[in-house]
């Protein structure tokens, strides 16, 4: 992909992204901080977490964006949602476009993200990994085609993680309600009595150990089963997707992005 050419970017006869990472110093952030490190296309200027006090060498570091003097091609977050009004802030002061990987946002926060998508690109997604946003195109596809099958939803993480269900089971559950309107969502079933009614989609959260992520959707008809399935082996497939799609939404006008527009 060809780069916008403009002074700040160019660097010793190639083109580089300068990217400013929020989160740098969270497990994830870790992660995202070594690919950048790692990519030849990238130059990590600065890194944003309330744990700035890290030692790091290789580029400055903040506890927020108020304090960033750099200036960036994109911005990165891997953190929680109550960083959002400072890297928004940043990124319209700037003009900066921003990928946004994290989970938990309420409705105020969306709103405020599809506002900021007004003035610069943003991008959104609660999963980065290019194989999750595959296995949402086939759950589209089974959920359309499969009249009469029961679905349920079952998302594992490790034991740290901290929001439930996963923004990744939510994705699931909403590509199916794109195709059946009439579904609804059931969050576990403690406590409820009766027989499972055909509009239900079921979504169940399992945390243990150090589950990285998986997710199966499952369409469950009359004498067959089908499932989808997606397993994440490293926090590299994130980290991988969420650079990617840095790369992606450099060359785009301000708007709201998500996967569905990066991979066609």
């Amino acid at each position: 992909m060809i780069l916008p050419l403009n002074k700040s970017n160019l660097k010793l006869g190639g083109i580089t992204l300068k990217v400013i990472i929020n989160g740098y110093s969270g497990t994830m952030g870790k992660v995202l901080t070594n690919c950048v490190l790692d990519d030849e296309e990238l130059e990590l200027v600065a890194g944003v977490s309330p744990k700035h006090h890290d030692v790091n060498d290789k580029f400055n570091t903040y506890s927020s964006f108020a304090e960033v003097k750099e200036d960036a091609d994109v911005v990165i977050d891997f953190s929680n949602p109550l960083a959002l009004d400072g890297i928004l802030e940043y990124c319209l002061n700037t003009k900066t476009p921003v990928v946004l990987a994290t989970t938990g946002y309420n409705d105020e926060e969306m709103e405020k993200i599809h506002e900021a998508a007004k003035q610069i690109p943003v991008f959104l997604s609660f999963n980065m990994s290019l194989g999750v946003n595959i296995l949402l195109k086939l759950v589209k596809e089974a959920a359309k085609n499969l009249n009469g099958f029961d679905i349920e939803i079952i998302e594992k993480h490790h034991n740290k993680k901290v929001d439930s269900p996963s923004g990744t089971a939510v994705m699931i559950a909403n590509a199916v309600k794109e195709v059946r309107e009439q579904s609804e969502f059931i969050y576990g079933r403690h406590g409820r009595t009766g027989k499972r009614q055909q509009n239900e989609v079921g979504i169940h959260a399992v945390r243990g150990g150090t589950i990285v992520g998986e997710h199966s959707a499952i369409f469950a008809g009359n004498d067959e089963i089908l499932e989808i399935n997606h397993s994440a082996r490293s926090k590299n497939v994130f980290a991988e997707g969420a650079i990617a799609a840095a790369k992606y939404l450099v060359n785009q006008e301000p708007g709201f992005y998500n996967m569905d527009n990066m991979l066609g």
